[in-house]
């Protein structure tokens, strides 16, 4: 073959590969999780399968991961930020971080109040925060709503996670929206006059109700989820607050695109993907959490424990992070630790 064809065909080789890398490059997406990996790894394997996208992620805290995104800007080689707490998303999206979408899947599958307005982020599952109590020594019938946990009969049998966490600025927060300040600040003053053991987490607190220091409290479900699953006997139930009024309060996890994404198409796809049947039926099964998606059933664990039919708050989960710095300054006011 002439020199000159053999080098025409040459040039022309490299010309077409010039044109379309994608045919030899890896499909990828870059999530910033704060979630471990044995609670996302699962979807994002079932991800991989479904588009042949790999995900490649970095785990670490909500505010290590925030500070991350602030610090490398428009160099940042994420495409999507997944953390709990909405008042984390929030963060995360009046610092800046993120971006708006258009999606009709993600507008039919989640709800306008797991969502922020401008979609900016959205809620994938549920993480429900109610009262729970021992079953020996309390009954249902006594029980009804947050507010009434500062009622003087569980002065002294009153557990609560301190007030450094997240969840419970969260719930201060959204009562704060539901209820005005005045009448928040009232109830969480009832509470703490009430002499509450705190605890550091959730697991603590449910254990320390089973020794007797406490016979109720405030936990996120799938924390007593966790336990029932090891331990059927374990003597605490969970009681649906405010199924008279607002509805119990709710929290998610959730995720938004990065602004500086490069991969804006595939991080997309991959929330789209989150907020379907395969995934959400992963985080209900896996994580005892409940589907955000209200087309998909939680799992019949979480059926058979508690049932499905409760009535949620539906107030604008954006506001858990609008009111925080208030829940924070209302629960210092009132000596909540």
């Amino acid at each position: 073959m002439p020199t000159i064809i053999i080098k025409s065909l040459t040039i022309a080789a490299c010309f077409i590969f010039i044109l379309t890398p994608s045919v030899f490059a890896e499909e990828t997406v870059h999530v910033y999780s704060s979630r471990i990996d044995q609670l996302i790894k699962p979807v994002f394997d079932a991800f991989t399968v479904k588009t042949g996208i790999k995900v490649k992620y970095t785990t670490a805290k909500e505010a290590e991961l925030i500070e991350r995104l602030k610090a490398e800007g428009k160099f940042t080689q994420a495409d999507v930020l997944i953390t709990v707490d909405a008042g984390n998303l929030w963060l995360a999206q009046n610092e800046g971080l993120l971006q708006p979408v258009s999606s009709k899947l993600l507008d039919h599958n989640v709800p306008f109040s797991l969502k922020e307005k401008q979609n900016h982020w959205f809620g994938l599952s549920i993480r429900a925060r109610t009262i729970v109590y021992h079953n020996k020594r309390v009954k249902p019938s006594e029980l009804s709503s947050y507010e009434a946990l500062g009622e003087a009969k569980w002065k002294g049998r009153l557990c609560l996670r301190t007030s450094k966490k997240v969840y419970n600025k969260s719930l201060v927060a959204m009562m704060i929206e539901s209820l005005g300040e005045p009448k928040t600040e009232k109830v969480i003053r009832s509470w703490i006059d009430n002499q509450p053991e705190i605890y550091s987490n959730d697991t603590s607190l449910l254990k320390a109700i089973v020794a007797g220091k406490c016979d109720v409290g405030i936990v996120n479900t799938y924390y007593l989820g966790r336990i029932l699953k090891e331990d059927p006997d374990f003597p605490v139930s969970l009681f649906w607050a405010n199924q008279d009024s607002s509805g119990v309060h709710v929290n998610i996890s959730g995720a938004g695109v990065i602004k500086f994404a490069k991969r804006k198409e595939n991080a997309l796809k991959l929330i789209e993907f989150l907020s379907g049947t395969e995934a959400q039926n992963l985080f209900s099964d896996d994580n005892l959490e409940y589907p955000a998606n209200p087309n998909i059933p939680p799992s019949p664990l979480l059926v058979k424990w508690w049932g499905k039919n409760f009535k949620k708050d539906s107030t604008n989960l954006s506001a858990a992070g609008k009111n925080q710095k208030r829940a924070v300054m209302l629960m210092n006011r009132v000596g909540y630790k």
